[in-house]
């Protein structure tokens, strides 16, 4: 395990839209099921979140905001959302690994998250676990 501030320069980030989410899909890191992710390009493009670039170092938070994880982006691509297939839904891990499932959970999110339509265009990342970090409570 390394310590949090190794890694004080990178983009820090939440899995999900929620402190249960977050936990959720960051033990599938941790367990080696998840090795991709997904967002809606226009997140990207107006709401301020840094694109993803490969060969860049993340710290993944957990639900609590604590850094958890480094991952290092391995591929970008954008796609329409129904262009994901099989391979890809199944490298993010969730649920039952089916592309049917991927598509019922991430339409259900981003309806939450500002909206869905079926030819939306996705920043979809394939990533790799660098390190486990120590977690520790936020000082008071």
């Amino acid at each position: 395990m390394t310590s949090p501030d190794s890694h004080s320069e990178a983009v820090r980030f939440a899995f999900g839209d929620s402190p249960a989410l977050a936990d959720e899909l960051l033990e599938l890191v941790l367990a080696g099921r998840k090795t991709a992710t997904c967002g809606a390009l226009n997140d990207f493009e107006t709401g301020g979140e840094p694109m993803p670039q490969v060969g860049r170092q993340d710290v993944v938070l957990d639900g609590k905001g604590r850094p958890a994880a480094v991952i290092e982006t391995v591929e970008v691509t954008i796609r329409r959302f129904d262009e994901v297939d099989e391979d890809f839904a199944r490298a993010e891990g969730e649920g039952d690994l089916s592309l049917t499932c991927w598509r019922e959970g991430h339409e259900a999110y981003f309806q939450r998250n500002g909206g869905f339509s079926p030819d939306m265009k996705l920043v979809c990342e394939r990533f790799r676990l660098v390190k486990i970090l120590e977690r520790q409570d936020p000082k008071e």
